[in-house]
């Protein structure tokens, strides 16, 4: 079946405030959700929406937070997510950091005490269709092993990038620090499928292609190895250290039965490219891409996402198993 955008957003917004969140903070964490959906990012979509309903139930995250943004800098923002939702906080930020982006040529957000379980490219993607280069990395708790280690430290600690285009929608890529993210070993345990080689490792540091393995007990590895590695180490510094976050390696959720967020932090950093390469911005961006294409590069990040979004404007195609489950969930949270 398919349903319109905003009958989706209505239905999963009803579902998260009976569920224990604000209506004004279940509209945003809809959002997120119904776009992962919209674009095809299955994995972070309505798929996420059983994990939000057993981390509200267990206590673990507050969804009436109302986060407190501070400016300590002309071109710093601290937020305290009050252990609401990541995305909560980002709202409560967004004007201000623009403006202070446009004012000062760049600016950045160090959000702290929040919890980060959705995509990361509808954070980005909206400052680039205002003109800004945006970046945007968290952490997550411990998933992966890294530089020849015994146990878990870093987290997946997914990153996403955008960049505004004067003929075209924003190029936006958005990928975790592991090989493959946490919802894809998720989604692939729930099918019954193996995941490629070279995935992650089972309890006892052995190569394995079994989700389930690499997530009970396992670990998840890096991309790129060493690489990879590094970036994460990177991430870690930046949203967890440099916010005043948790590290991967701190967090508390164990202590909450049903929890599967972290508490942990976001970076986001807005540059206004009209501040350093003038109007010729636009113009550079497309000559980039157009060597691109003439080298034979058939897709650009995010073509693939837009092109589903555009498919989707006549509705969203979802099963009817999991319109029930949408059901079921109203019901059960009446």
């Amino acid at each position: 079946m398919r349903l319109d955008a905003a009958a989706l957003h209505d239905m999963v917004a009803r579902i998260l405030a009976r569920a224990g969140l604000s209506a004004e903070n279940a509209a945003v964490v809809a959002r997120v959700v119904v776009a992962a959906e919209q674009d095809g990012t299955a994995s972070h979509g309505l798929f996420r929406l059983p994990g939000y309903l057993a981390t509200l139930r267990s206590g673990w995250v507050d969804g009436h937070a109302v986060p407190t943004v501070t400016q300590v800098a002309p071109t710093l923002l601290l937020a305290d997510g009050c252990n609401g939702f990541a995305q909560v906080a980002l709202a409560a930020a967004r004007d201000r950091l623009s403006e202070m982006a446009r004012a000062q040529g760049m600016a950045a957000l160090c959000t702290s005490n929040a919890h980060h379980f959705a995509a990361l490219w509808p954070d980005v993607e909206p400052f680039a269709r205002a003109g800004f280069v945006a970046l945007t990395v968290i952490n997550t708790r411990s998933h992966i092993v890294v530089f020849g280690g015994r146990r878990k430290v870093l987290g997946t600690n997914p990153m996403a990038f955008a960049c505004p285009r004067g003929d075209g929608p924003p190029l936006v890529w958005d990928q975790a620090a592991s090989v493959r993210s946490q919802g894809e070993v998720l989604r692939a345990r729930r099918a019954g499928r193996a995941v490629p080689p070279g995935v992650g490792v089972d309890a006892a540091g052995q190569p394995t292609e079994d989700p389930g393995a690499i997530l009970d007990g396992g670990a998840l590895l890096p991309f790129g190895g060493h690489k990879g590695a590094g970036i994460a180490l990177m991430i870690e510094v930046l949203a967890a250290a440099l916010t005043g976050g948790r590290f991967g390696f701190e967090d508390r959720s164990a202590a909450y039965p049903g929890a599967q967020t972290s508490n942990a932090g976001q970076f986001v950093l807005l540059i206004d490219p009209s501040r350093t390469a003038g109007t010729g911005f636009s113009a550079r961006i497309e000559t980039l891409v157009a060597a691109l294409r003439e080298a034979g590069s058939e897709r650009l990040p995010a073509d693939a996402r837009h092109s589903r979004r555009l498919a989707a404007r006549d509705g969203i195609e979802i099963a009817d198993s999991v319109h029930a489950e949408l059901l079921a969930m109203l019901q059960a949270h009446q």
